[in-house]
């Protein structure tokens, strides 16, 4: 029987860690979702579902380090994590006069929850960087494969099961994916965010047409969720990778493309089939205009420094003015944020992102391009929905491997403990290259 050599081996490796980091993410995300109507199944799920992936994402990183690496990442762009750290302090520290302190802690501890999951997921990618050079593990694709099962999902549900994967709005009258599991909003930045990975996969020409087929199914499902700043986000996207691309060619065909598809959804999706009824609905954007108008004027000069308290936005449950629903969250991320923090919260989440966007621009080419690319749904969600600095979702998430996925950097030195870590490996690794030979002579002889 033929053994199995050292490059077979660590191929068969690194296939399983890919596989691995897969469905970490995967199932990291689909914790966020509402998979049931029953509460106690509903928060066994995220709690100790994002707990569980949690453990196992440091699991695979220490599978790494032992299968030959040694972490020996330094500190990257080290004001954007900081400030960001800074943010959840004073998240921790407004306890002290949050409206609601249970809440309040709920909200941070999964936050802070699943920047611990991204910290291990990142350090395990710079490490197959690293150590494992010619790996083709890449996070767009991890990102792009993740949100296309879960958009597919309901693709699929809402055929087989509309009355749980449709949510009927407006009286009824219009039919949008997310049911009870999820927002449609929500739904919608996720397909956008599976765009801006897919894409660099369609890129670099992998799998060309299974790839294509996947952007298909995000792009119908996006449709379905009747999503306006999501699809807004998706034009962008692709615009932004066709101003990025060098083919004069593919840029004319994509242009074209645009100015056929883009007139049409922008007139069934963000102008509902020029419905005079709905206008004065989009143009105070569902009534979120007038909510953020009765926040400023009502609800800040109550609390304007250091907020409500962790994604708190009023003594009580719900802030409601005379002229405006009652809302918990504010639809927008930075208005949250000066609600529930004050103006010193925003000041901090400002600087944060500022510092955050020259740590992108500071990184390689293809690396700049995937995280502005990803930033694009991520932002627009943010200025309609729960967003990076809202209430817990995985646009959080996302973020948050943003931040991390620039806050390390590889270094040749090494600690005289990591360089005898790495010696014993390297000698072990020599040893079973050495049994594999000999068994192949045996299996010769």
């Amino acid at each position: 029987m033929k053994s199995i050599t050292f490059d077979t081996k660590q191929e068969k490796f690194l296939k399983l860690v890919n596989q691995q980091l897969f469905w970490l993410l995967l199932l990291m995300v689909a914790c966020f979702f509402t998979w049931s109507e029953n509460v106690v199944i509903t928060r066994v799920i995220k709690v100790i579902g994002r707990m569980g992936m949690l453990f196992f994402s440091y699991v695979v990183y220490q599978k790494i380090i032992r299968f030959g690496a040694v972490d020996s990442l330094r500190t990257h762009n080290t004001l954007s994590s900081t400030f960001y750290i800074l943010y959840l302090f004073l998240g921790l520290v407004s306890f002290l006069w949050s409206t609601n302190v249970g809440y309040s802690a709920l909200q941070w501890f999964m936050t802070t929850q699943t920047l611990v999951f991204c910290y291990y997921f990142i350090k395990s990618l710079y490490l197959l960087d690293e150590y494992f050079q010619n790996h083709t593990i890449r996070l767009y694709n991890l990102l792009g494969n993740s949100c296309f099962i879960l958009i597919l999902i309901f693709v699929i549900g809402m055929w087989v099961n509309p009355d749980v994967f449709y949510r009927m709005t407006h009286g009824g009258e219009e039919a949008r994916l997310g049911g009870y599991l999820m927002n449609p909003n929500e739904l919608g930045m996720l397909a956008g965010v599976g765009v801006a990975g897919l894409l660099f996969d369609l890129k670099r020409n992998h799998f060309r047409k299974w790839t294509i087929f996947k952007l298909i199914i995000l792009f119908y499902g996006l449709y379905a969720t009747g999503s306006r700043s999501s699809l807004i986000g998706a034009l962008l996207i692709i615009g932004f990778h066709v101003m990025q691309s060098n083919n004069k060619r593919i840029k004319m065909i994509i242009m074209v493309g645009l100015m056929v598809i883009a007139p049409v959804a922008i007139y069934k999706v963000v102008l509902k089939d020029g419905d005079t009824s709905r206008m004065e609905e989009v143009l105070s954007m569902t009534g979120r205009l007038p909510f953020w108008t009765a926040l400023i004027n009502e609800g800040l000069p109550r609390e304007p420094l250091l907020g409500f308290g962790f994604m708190r936005i009023d003594y009580k449950e719900y802030f409601q003015s005379a002229h405006t629903y009652p809302g918990k969250m504010t639809h927008n991320t930075f208005m949250q944020v000066l609600m529930n923090l004050g103006f010193v919260g925003l000041v901090i989440v400002i600087f944060q992102m500022i510092f955050t966007f020259r740590g992108i621009f500071r990184e390689n080419k293809e690396k700049k391009l995937m995280l502005l690319s990803l930033f694009i749904p991520l932002i627009i969600n943010s200025f309609t929905e729960f967003g990076i600095f809202g209430e817990s979702n995985y646009g959080i998430l996302f973020y948050q491997l943003m931040i991390l996925y620039i806050s390390f950097k590889q270094t040749p030195i090494l600690t005289p403990i990591q360089k005898i870590q790495l010696k014993k490996r390297k000698g072990l690794d020599m040893i079973q290259q050495k049994v594999s030979k000999a068994k192949e002579l045996k299996d010769i002889l």
